[in-house]
């Protein structure tokens, strides 16, 4: 027989503390303790534009800006607002309080209308046009690129067929192998599932409304960690009912995680087939614009910040990069962190900026 509670325990308290946290929490989200949940305030002005497509230069936070010009961007899975969460999560303002010259490229919110974009439009045509409008707001001959995320792979893919006019290139959470976690003990269920997606479900996915829905890219994400996501709004947001600052970072985290943009199909296309599937970047058989990818032609320093936990794109995918280099300095930081992590985490603030500001005076 099994033994019964010991004297005075009581089964219920946890349900009941719960409970009341999420009453207390409630009253906050209603009496306006949490409304102020602007992300990206960090000051900037828009130089250049291109239909829904902007370059924005932060202000500085300092005289006289001696690092750079470097131009952030993400892909079209998430945006670059991330990089500025929030006052004491924002690698753009670490960036600019150590004097770096920062510029941020927002891909805008892609329509019906921009279905035939693909990723030569992307990481050859427009960031070549972005970066002609920053050397020329600075003033410089080169700059340097920071790619995040499927913005690195753009960046890494611009800086082997334009390697003239990139002095740097800095990838965070970047896939540049999409197969290189198949040796590994994890192997990416993400790319497990899109190494096996038919060839007809994709071209459904963007018949819909001719690209992949920023909702769908949502879910997929969410599907990945699915016993995280189910205590999201449960126990883990009754755990900060109590702490009004922690409150509003998680209500930022998800003003950025609800602001997905649509991945124009041919990109889709593209980025689902010739890359998660057939692995052609680093197999040397990647085209864009008709130009074979030549990862050993970047003819410039390199940094590759990785998560050493990341389940979205796992560390090989990113480290691999070293191998495909000749004769470029490169140096890999580790975020001991998931993907995300790597910009917003406390244990990550005093380690991605530090890195990168270094690396800028090396760079020059």
């Amino acid at each position: 027989m099994a033994p019964g509670p010991s004297p005075g325990f009581d089964p219920s308290f946890g349900l009941v503390d719960a409970t009341r946290r999420m009453i207390r929490l409630c009253g906050r989200l209603s009496d306006g303790h949490a409304h102020d949940t602007a992300i990206a305030q960090t000051p900037a002005d828009t130089i250049w534009r291109d239909g829904k497509i902007t370059l924005s230069r932060y202000r500085p936070l300092v005289d006289t800006p001696r690092l750079g010009p470097v131009l952030a961007f993400q892909g079209l899975i998430g945006r670059q607002t991330m990089l500025d969460l929030e006052p004491g999560r924002s690698l753009v303002r670490r960036l600019l309080a150590a004097g770096v010259d920062l510029y941020a490229l927002d891909w805008g919110s892609p329509t019906r209308a921009d279905r035939c974009r693909d990723m030569a439009d992307c990481a050859v045509d427009t960031l070549a046009d972005a970066l002609d409008a920053m050397l020329y707001a600075s003033g410089a001959a080169r700059g340097v690129l920071f790619g995040v995320c499927q913005g690195g792979t753009f960046a890494a893919c611009h800086a082997a067929l334009e390697p003239e006019r990139v002095k740097g290139l800095a990838l965070a959470v970047a896939p540049i192998d999409f197969h290189a976690d198949r040796a590994s003990a994890t192997p990416g269920q993400l790319n497990h599932w899109l190494r096996r997606i038919p060839d007809g479900l994709i071209e459904r996915l963007i018949a819909q409304d001719g690209n992949v829905s920023g909702t769908l890219t949502a879910h997929a994400l969410n599907a990945l960690a699915p016993g995280r996501w189910a205590t999201r709004y449960t126990a883990d947001l009754a755990e900060i009912a109590e702490d009004p600052a922690a409150l509003q970072t998680f209500l930022r985290m998800e003003r950025w995680l609800a602001d997905r943009p649509d991945q124009p199909g041919a990109l889709a296309r593209t980025w689902l087939v010739e890359l998660y599937r057939e692995n052609r970047l680093v197999e040397g058989r990647f085209l864009l614009d008709g130009r074979r990818v030549d990862l050993g032609a970047i003819a410039c320093p390199v940094l590759n910040v990785y998560a050493r936990d990341d389940h979205i794109v796992p560390p090989p995918c990113s480290t691999a990069l070293s191998q495909h280099l000749r004769n470029v300095a490169y140096r890999a930081v580790e975020v001991p962190t998931g993907h995300i992590g790597v910009f917003v985490s406390k244990r990550a603030q005093p380690i991605v900026a530090p890195a990168m500001v270094a690396w800028l005076q090396h760079v020059g």
